[in-house]
Formats: C-alpha cells, structure tokens, sequence
C-alpha cells in the first residue's frame, strides 16, 4: 500500500499513521510506503512517478494507493497511468486553483521531519500542476473509492464528488477537511484495494 499524504503535510500525519499501524497490527502481509511527497509538482511527479514504476517492476504483490487532500490528486495521476485501485480522502481535484494563494510565501510544513524545511512556490508551479491536472481524462478508467465529508472547510465536496463520478462514493455530513473518525474505514479500504486487485488477477 502507497499512502500519500496532503499539501504541506507529512508521513507522519494522522491519517497516515493510523493506517501504518493497522495494518502492521491486522495486515501484516502488507507493505506500506508512506513517502515525503514535495510541494513542487515536477519534483512530486518525478519522485512519485519513480517509485512507482520501480514498485510495479519488483513488487510481488498487488499495490494500492491512499490519498488525502492533494495526495488524492497525486493518488488519481498514478491510478490513472499505472491503473491501480486508489482510495481519495476529501481529494484535491483542482490544486492549481489553490496554489497561486501561496506564490511568493514561505511555507512550513504542518507536520515534517525538518522543522527548518521552507518552500516558495512560484509560478512556473501553477503552470506545472495545471499540465498534471490536464493529463487526467474524464471518465476515469482505473477503480476509485470516494471518501469525503460535507464539512471540508478547505475543499468543495461537490467537485470531488462529479470528478469521480461513476465510482464507489461515500459522502457524509458534518465531519472537516482531515476526515473525522478515519479509523472507521481502514479495514473496508484495504480490503477494496487488495480484493478488487487479486479477483482481477484471477482468470476467469
């Protein structure tokens, strides 16, 4: 399982842990990879891009994708070329509408292995998220699962909701932009991204 964490955020996030823990706890079986995803979308793609082209070479194994935020663009971006089985939590559809708001500043991450670790994002970035953005075609072609709640103060749920349309959804009410009470759905999620993966490898 890949876990890709939102913008500014880190491995060692809320989500991310909790779902490292699990699965060391109950899957076991499972290999999890929780990279430090750069807030420079070139440096994002190319980092993440690697990774996983070296993960489909030599893993064994199915692989899944987990995002939030902006890790649920990057999530969709990688499903889409490598056709994997991701699972969105309250995804960033459009991130390069959001960026020009931060051009020009320094920017610390919420929660990091450097506390001294400061991006300035620049233009040419928009422009670059916005060709990434571009790449994904409508409809969808690789297996999602939508999970947002209604109360993200920082993304619009609708827009989330008609780009994954036609794809398992789970929209909620209340809840905030770090979806609350996750743990309710780490088991469910795995089991979507491994179980589809290996009936699909079955012949039929």
């Amino acid at each position: 399982m890949i876990y890709l964490h939102g913008f500014l955020s880190s491995p060692q996030s809320y989500k991310c842990q909790l779902l490292k823990q699990w699965l060391q706890a109950s899957r076991p079986d499972i290999v999890f990879y929780a990279p430090l995803i750069s807030p420079y979308p070139c440096e994002a793609a190319m980092a993440l891009g690697q990774m996983v082209d070296d993960l489909c070479r030599n893993h064994l194994g199915p692989i899944g994708l987990v995002g939030s935020s902006m890790g649920g663009f990057w999530s969709t971006w990688l499903a889409e070329q490598h056709h994997l089985p991701a699972v969105v939590v309250n995804p960033a559809v459009s991130p390069s509408r959001f960026m020009p708001n931060y051009i020009g500043q320094d920017l610390h991450p919420y929660s990091g292995e450097s506390e001294e670790q400061v991006y300035r994002l620049r233009t040419q970035d928009v422009a670059d998220m916005q060709r990434f953005e571009s790449a994904l075609s409508s409809p969808l072609g690789s297996r999602y699962w939508l999970l947002a709640q209604r109360g993200d103060e920082t993304l619009d749920y609708r827009e989330a909701e008609q780009f994954y349309a036609g794809q398992q959804q789970t929209v909620e009410d209340g809840g905030d932009h770090s979806f609350q009470e996750f743990a309710r759905y780490t088991e469910a999620l795995v089991d979507f991204l491994f179980s589809q993966q290996t009936a699909n490898n079955n012949p039929q």
